[in-house]
C-alpha cells in the first residue's frame, strides 16, 4: 500500500475543519494550543477504529459531546474580521466527527454523530453514521466498492455489482471490523490490518519506576512495545537480525565513542551502555532520562519490521538539545522504509527534519479553530449518510 497523501478531519475539537498534505515524512508544529494534541488523538482514533474500539476511546475523553468542535458550524465574514461576536448560527448540516485519509491505492472515511433520541443508555457514545472504502485519492460515485449507511453494508465485487452485505449492523462496530469478507471484502481486509499496524510513541516514561529500567524477559521483539518495557529485548532482536552495524552507527552517532549492548542474565535482559570516559558499563536503572529516550526512540526506529505508518509524539522530550540533530538523521533515515509523522515543538528539531527533506505543517489557532494558513486545501468528499 502506498503512503498516505492526505489526511482530513472535521469535527474534532479545535479541528473545525482540516485537511492535510503529507509525505513520507512529515513534521506538524506550532504553539502550545495550536491542536497539535488534538491532531495527534485524531489520528488515534482512526487507528482505533481498526482496533474496534473507537467508541469506548471517545467514551474515554468524555464522550462525543466532549470531543466535538465546540464552535460555531461556519464562521461569517464580520466574525472573521471581528465586526461582529462569535455566536451560533442556524445549523445546516447533523452533529458529526469525521475522519479519513487516502493514499494513490485507497482511501477511507468515517462519519461519527449522536445516538436517535430515545437511547436510553450510553447516551455519550457516538454512532458510526457513514463509511467509505474508495481506490484512489478522491472518493466518487464510480470508485467506491465499500459504502455503509447506517446498520446497512454494501461490497462492490469483482464484476462491479453492488451487494448488500450487512443490513443490521450494529452503531457500534465499523464494518472494517465486521465485513471484511475474503470473496468481495479482500481490500477491507487489507485496508484494516495496515491500520492495526500503524505505531504511536507518545512521551516513553523515564522515572524511576519506568518500565524500561526494569529487567524483563528476553525473546524476540521486532516490534518495541507502546511503553517500552521490552526495551532490552527490541534493542537484542535488532542485533541478532544481523542490523548490529547500524545500531553501532546510530548509538555512536549520538554518543561519540559510545556503545551498546544486553546483559543476558538467565533469561532476563536489560541494557547496558558504555560512554567515552567511564570504566565500566551503565545498567538501564542508571540511564540520564535523556539517554533512556533515546535509546527507547533508537529501538522504535530501528525495527525490523517496519510499519507503514509511524506517528511520534514530542520525541524530543528530556532530550539534551545536542541530541536533536542526531534524532532528526535516524528519522529521516527510517522514514526511507515507513512513512513518519513526527508532531513536535522543538525548533531545533523541526528545522532539521524540514532540512532532511520532511514535509512542514504549521499549525496556528484562530477564533480557536485549528488553521493552517498559507497552505492549498486538497479537495475532499466526505461520504454521504
Amino acid at each position: 500500500m502506498s503512503i498516505i497523501t492526505r489526511l482530513c478531519i472535521s469535527g474534532y475539537r479545535s479541528l473545525r475543519d482540516v485537511r492535510l498534505e503529507i509525505g513520507a515524512l512529515t513534521v506538524v508544529t506550532g504553539a502550545n494550543g495550536s491542536g497539535k494534541s488534538s491532531l495527534y488523538r485524531a489520528l488515534r482514533l482512526l487507528a482505533d477504529v481498526a482496533q474496534g474500539k473507537i467508541i469506548q476511546s471517545l467514551a474515554i475523553e468524555g464522550g462525543l459531546p466532549s470531543a466535538l468542535w465546540a464552535g460555531p458550524e461556519t464562521f461569517s465574514r464580520s466574525m472573521k474580521a471581528g465586526t461582529q461576536p462569535v455566536q451560533g448560527t442556524v445549523r445546516q448540516g447533523p452533529v458529526s466527527l469525521k475522519l479519513g485519509f487516502s493514499s494513490d491505492d485507497y482511501g477511507y472515511a468515517i462519519d461519527l454523530g449522536l445516538p436517535l433520541p430515545d437511547s436510553k443508555r450510553f447516551s455519550k457514545d457516538p454512532v458510526i453514521k457513514a463509511e467509505s472504502i474508495w481506490t484512489g485519492l478522491l472518493l466518487g460515485r464510480a470508485n467506491s466498492f465499500a459504502q455503509r449507511k447506517g446498520p446497512a453494508v454494501s461490497l462492490r465485487n469483482q464484476e462491479g455489482t453492488w451487494r448488500l452485505a450487512y443490513e443490521r449492523l450494529a452503531p457500534f462496530d465499523s464494518m472494517l471490523t465486521h465485513c471484511s469478507d475474503p470473496r468481495d471484502g479482500a481490500e477491507l481486509l487489507l485496508l484494516r490490518e495496515n491500520m492495526r499496524g500503524w505505531r504511536f510513541y507518545d512521551h516513553f516514561r523515564s522515572d524511576s519506576d519506568a518500565p524500561a529500567r526494569r529487567r524483563q524477559v528476553g525473546t524476540r521483539t521486532p516490534v518495541l512495545a507502546s511503553d517500552g518495557a521490552d526495551l532490552a529485548a527490541a534493542i537484542a532482536t535488532i542485533q541478532e537480525v544481523g542490523a548490529e552495524g547500524e545500531l553501532e552507527t546510530t548509538i555512536a552517532d549520538a554518543f561519540p565513542r559510545g556503545s551498546l549492548d544486553v546483559h543476558d542474565a538467565d533469561g532476563y535482559f536489560e541494557i547496558e551502555m558504555r560512554q567515552h570516559g567511564l570504566l565500566r558499563s551503565l545498567g538501564a536503572s542508571e540511564l540520564s532520562d535523556g539517554t533512556l529516550r533515546y535509546l527507547l526512540l533508537v529501538a522504535a526506529l530501528l525495527s525490523p519490521r517496519p510499519p507503514t505508518l509511524m506517528i511520534l509524539n514530542e520525541p524530543e522530550t528530556s532530550l539534551h538539545p545536542d541530541l536533536l540533530p542526531a534524532l532528526a538523521r535516524l528519522i529521516a533515515k527510517a522514514s526511507t522504509h515507513t512513512q513518519i509523522i513526527v508532531v513536535s515543538h522543538a525548533a531545533a528539531l523541526v528545522s532539521a527534519l524540514q532540512d532532511a527533506g520532511a514535509r512542514r505543517i504549521v499549525l496556528e489557532k484562530q477564533l480557536g479553530e485549528t488553521v493552517v494558513p498559507d497552505e492549498e486545501r486538497p479537495v475532499w468528499n466526505w461520504p454521504s449518510r
